[in-house]
């Protein structure tokens, strides 16, 4: 899906994207569900449908996004849905799958903590004969680690695609080092993520390379491993920082907002002023609080992704294959739009 759609409203987007997004999943030569035991073996539903939606950081701003959007599409539906907040225990991952089955849920979808508990939510689900589906992150059937997975072993994924938005983060922020002026020999860019998680490997890589593409190419990067949150990544990111005394200007990207707004809160609180920071938020959500402000921040733009489109794609697909029993496509899609200071609110991005 194109970013150039920035200038219409998401609010006005979303349901063309989203079926435009299924189709073009199902359309690519991507394998369906049927060869990874995720869905095989489930018969469709005739009475009222359950599912369980079980999220890591429920309270993140993005997940309770997500959930709001599951809930709403549920209820148009006429699903009976339960969301459940995982936060980052992957072992209560494996509890609360096993509680949803005890309880008859037709369905599950997941956002796992750590993807390494993928092969055992998967066996959970097979055997009871559940259908599963995950959105976000992936996990995969037969091994701890997505990356190494081979593709028919991938679990149906409900997301957005770490390429384009990895793009989109790396062309912005080539933009705004152009339009600095800056040194490269000066600047040092920071790329911030949780490095066991699939999703945030593919945002970042992606991010590099639209970065040199763009003929940005020469500005040392420093990788940092966080958790993915702000205060862990300002820690993280405050000592790599400090590690580096003679760089002027900074870059900062990551797997989503809070890795930025970590790294721009540690600039700034190492006295670095909004003239010598670019941070390209992924998410929106924590970006647009800066831009609320007022005052002057080095949160220069962001790509607002909506959970809610997530969150009810996730239960439309997942509701067609226990309805109707139609194959869940490998990947789905839902869009997003690259928003700054003066653009987020009209954009449709919402802000707490």
């Amino acid at each position: 899906m194109s970013i150039t759609m920035h200038r219409r409203t998401v609010a006005a987007a979303t349901g063309a994207l989203l079926t435009l997004a299924l189709g073009t999943a199902c359309s690519t030569g991507q394998q369906s569900s049927s060869s990874s035991g995720a869905g095989a073996s489930v018969a469709p539903v005739s009475g009222k449908i359950s599912m369980t939606y079980l999220q890591k950081q429920g309270d993140q701003e993005y997940f309770v996004g997500e959930a709001a959007g599951a809930k709403a599409k549920a209820a148009e539906l006429g699903v009976d849905l339960k969301v459940v907040n995982l936060g980052n225990d992957a072992n209560k991952t494996v509890s609360e799958v096993q509680a949803a089955i005890a309880q008859k849920t037709n369905g599950l979808i997941v956002v796992v903590p750590d993807p390494a508990v993928g092969p055992q939510v998967v066996q959970a689900a097979k055997d009871a004969k559940v259908a599963l589906l995950t959105s976000d992150d992936q996990i995969c059937t037969s091994g701890p680690d997505p990356a190494v997975c081979a593709k028919t072993d991938l679990v149906p994924r409900i997301g957005f695609s770490g390429a384009q938005m990895g793009g989109e983060v790396g062309k912005r922020a080539a933009d705004e080092f152009k339009k600095a002026g800056w040194n490269p020999a000066d600047t040092r860019i920071i790329s911030a993520w949780k490095q066991d998680v699939t999703v945030c490997g593919d945002r970042v890589d992606a991010a590099k390379e639209a970065f040199a593409a763009a003929g940005s190419a020469g500005v040392q990067k420093i990788d940092v491993a966080t958790d993915n949150t702000p205060t862990g990544a300002q820690d993280k990111i405050a000592a790599t920082v400090t590690a580096n005394p003679g760089v002027k200007n900074w870059i900062v990207w990551g797997c989503n907002d809070e890795n930025v707004q970590g790294g721009v809160t540690a600039l700034e609180n190492a006295g670095f002023k909004a003239d010598n920071i670019i941070g390209v938020g992924l998410g929106a959500y924590l970006a647009c609080k800066n831009w609320n402000s007022g005052k002057p921040t080095g949160m220069k733009a962001a790509l607002f992704i909506s959970g809610k489109d997530v969150g009810a794609l996730a239960v439309q697909t997942l509701y067609d294959k226990l309805k109707n029993g139609k194959d869940m496509p490998a990947e789905a899609f839902a869009p997003t739009t690259m928003v700054d200071a003066t653009t987020f609110k009209s954009s449709g991005a919402t802000c707490s």
